[in-house]
C-alpha cells in the first residue's frame, strides 16, 4: 500500500459517509478505507437482509457472528460476537466490511431537544441530518402499504401524544420500496454508491488498524496494519487518519497509539431497552405471510419520539415470530406478534467507561476490552416510568404476552460517549465539533462514539450527521494545507 491522502478505519455507516463526503468534495483525494473484516455478500457493505437466498444470508451472517455467551448474556445478536465483560453482559461488535450497518435495523428518527449538542450551529446541523437522510436514503414512507398502520398509529397516539411535542407517526427507515412492495434495507452499500469503482479510493477488507502513527505528539503521519489472513504487518502513510470504529475499539486504537487525551474511553452511554409484546386480532386483515424476515410489513413500524420530560423513545414493528416465550398451545400466525422496545435516556457519567486491559492481549498486539457501567437512580426511575408506558401500550394494542423486561446492559448496540466532541479541550471531551481528536492537527474520529448527549433515539442518523459535517472540515483543511504549501 502506498500513501494516501485519507486513511479511514472502519466502513461502517460513518466510516463510508465519511470517505463518500470526501470522495464527492475532493475527487482527486487517495482514500484507503479498512475494515479487519471480510465482505458479507455479493457487495460490499450491502445489508445481509438483502441477500435473496436464505442459505447464502445464513452462512454469511453466521461467519461473523460470535460463538461464546458469557454469564449474563443472552446468545450474541446475528453478526455481532460478544465481549465478554460482567458490567455489560450483551456488549457486543461487528468485524465485518458495513460493520453494524450490514446487520441494523435500519430505524433513523432524528434527535430532538435535548438530544442535541447544543454547541453545534443549529443550521448546519440540520443541514448535515438532511445530507445524512440523502446518504442513508431515509423515508417515512416504507410500510404506506401496511393495512394495520393507521391503527396502530391511532391506538398509540391517543395513549401518547402530548400537545408540544412530537406525536406518534411512521419511524423514519433507511429502506427504499420496489414496485412489488419489496423492502431494500440501507447497508452501507447504499451510502457508497459507486464508491469503491473510483479511481484513487481503495477498500481494503480483512485489514485490520493496530495503530495510528503520530508524529511529535501531534501529526498522524499514517496507520499500522495487519493482515487478518497473513499476520503481516505494513505501515501506510497519509496526510489525515479517520478512526471510525465503534464506541469500543475506537478508543481502544487511540489507546494503543498514545493518544490518550482523558475522556477516553469515558461517558460510555448505552440505552437502557425495554421490551414487550401483543398479540393482535384483526381477522381478515393478518394474513399469512413467509416466516424468516424481522419485520411484517403489515403494521410497518412505528415511532414513539423522545422527549426532555419523557427520557425514552419507543418502536413498534410486527414480528414473525414472538420474542417472548407464549403458553403451551397458543397458536401464532406470523405477524400477528407486535413487539415494543423503548429505549432509556442514560444519565450520563465519567466512570461509566471502556478501558484497555495491556495484561491481556490478542493475537494482533490489541489489548482486551474491559467495561465499567451502572444504572444511576435517575436510570432506574427512567426504567421503570418506560416499562409502564410499555405496558399500557402493548395493552391498548392488544394481549400483553407476559411483563414487560429489561434487557441485559449492551442490549441496544447504541453505545455512544467513549470518543464525545465537546466545544472546549477540557477534559470532558476527545475531540472538537468537527471530529478532530484534541491537541492533534489531523487525527479525527467518528462514529457513535462522539455523540456527547444523553440520547434516548437510534443513534446513527446523528453519527452520520456528525460524519458528514468532519468530512467537510476535513476536507477544507487539506485543501489550505495545499494552498500554504
Amino acid at each position: 500500500m502506498s500513501g494516501y491522502d485519507v486513511v479511514i478505519v472502519g466502513s461502517g455507516p460513518v466510516g463510508t459517509a465519511i470517505a463518500r463526503e470526501l470522495a464527492d468534495l475532493e475527487p482527486s483525494l487517495r482514500l484507503l478505507v479498512l475494515d479487519a473484516g471480510p465482505v458479507l455478500g455479493p457487495e460490499a457493505g450491502g445489508h445481509v437482509k438483502n441477500i435473496a437466498d436464505p442459505s447464502t444470508r445464513a452462512s454469511a451472517v453466521a461467519a461473523v457472528t460470535g460463538r461464546r455467551t458469557p454469564a449474563g448474556a443472552t446468545p450474541p445478536r446475528p453478526g455481532t460476537a460478544l465481549i465478554g465483560t460482567p458490567a455489560m453482559p450483551n456488549a457486543a461488535v461487528s468485524t465485518n466490511v458495513g460493520g453494524m450497518g450490514a446487520h441494523w435495523t435500519c430505524a433513523c428518527p432524528r434527535p430532538g431537544d435535548d438530544e442535541i449538542p447544543d454547541f453545534l450551529d443549529p443550521a448546519a446541523f440540520d443541514a448535515a441530518l438532511a445530507r445524512a437522510e440523502q446518504l442513508l436514503q431515509v423515508t417515512t414512507h416504507a410500510f404506506d402499504r401496511a393495512p394495520l398502520t393507521p391503527m396502530v398509529q391511532k391506538v398509540l397516539g391517543e395513549r401518547l401524544d402530548r400537545p408540544g411535542v412530537r406525536p406518534v407517526g411512521p419511524m423514519p427507515m433507511a429502506v427504499t420500496v420496489g414496485a412489488d412492495g419489496s423492502p431494500h434495507w440501507t447497508g452501507p452499500a447504499v451510502i457508497a454508491g459507486d464508491l469503491w469503482r473510483r479511481p484513487g479510493v481503495t477498500l481494503a477488507p480483512g485489514m485490520l488498524a493496530r495503530r495510528v502513527l503520530v508524529e511529535d505528539r501531534r501529526r498522524a503521519t499514517g496507520v499500522q496494519t495487519v493482515d487478518i489472513a497473513t499476520g503481516s504487518v505494513r505501515r501506510v502513510t497519509a496526510r489525515a487518519v479517520v478512526v471510525a470504529g465503534d464506541a469500543l475499539r475506537t478508543p481502544r486504537l487511540l489507546w494503543a497509539s498514545g493518544i490518550r487525551p482523558a475522556a477516553l474511553g469515558r461517558y460510555l452511554n448505552d440505552q437502557p431497552q425495554v421490551m414487550a409484546a401483543a398479540l393482535l386480532d384483526e381477522p381478515g386483515i393478518l394474513q399469512t405471510s413467509a416466516p424468516g424476515t424481522a419485520i411484517v410489513p403489515l403494521s410497518g413500524v412505528s415511532w414513539v419520539p423522545y422527549a426532555a420530560d419523557r427520557p425514552f423513545h419507543g418502536q413498534v414493528m410486527q414480528l414473525d415470530a414472538s420474542p417472548v416465550p407464549l403458553d403451551p398451545g397458543t397458536t401464532v400466525r406470523p405477524g400477528q406478534v407486535v413487539g415494543l422496545g423503548w429505549f432509556c435516556r442514560k444519565e450520563l457519567s465519567a466512570d461509566d467507561r471502556v478501558w484497555f486491559d495491556e495484561g491481556e492481549l490478542d493475537e494482533h498486539g490489541m489489548p482486551a476490552i474491559r467495561i465499567e457501567y451502572r444504572l444511576t437512580a435517575a436510570d432506574r426511575s427512567a426504567v421503570a416510568a418506560a416499562t409502564a408506558e410499555i405496558k399500557a401500550a402493548a395493552k391498548a394494542l392488544g394481549r400483553p404476552l407476559d411483563d414487560p423486561f429489561v434487557m441485559p446492559a449492551g442490549s441496544s448496540l447504541h453505545y455512544q460517549g467513549t470518543t464525545r466532541m465537546g466545544p472546549a479541550d477540557d477534559g470532558t471531551s476527545v475531540c472538537d465539533a468537527t471530529g478532530r481528536v484534541w491537541g492533534t492537527d489531523n487525527l479525527y474520529v467518528g462514529g457513535n462514539n462522539v455523540i456527547p448527549t444523553a440520547t434516548a433515539c437510534n443513534p446513527t442518523l446523528t453519527a452520520v450527521a456528525l460524519g458528514v459535517l468532519s468530512a467537510r472540515a476535513l476536507q477544507a483543511g487539506l485543501r489550505a494545507e495545499e494552498e500554504n504549501a
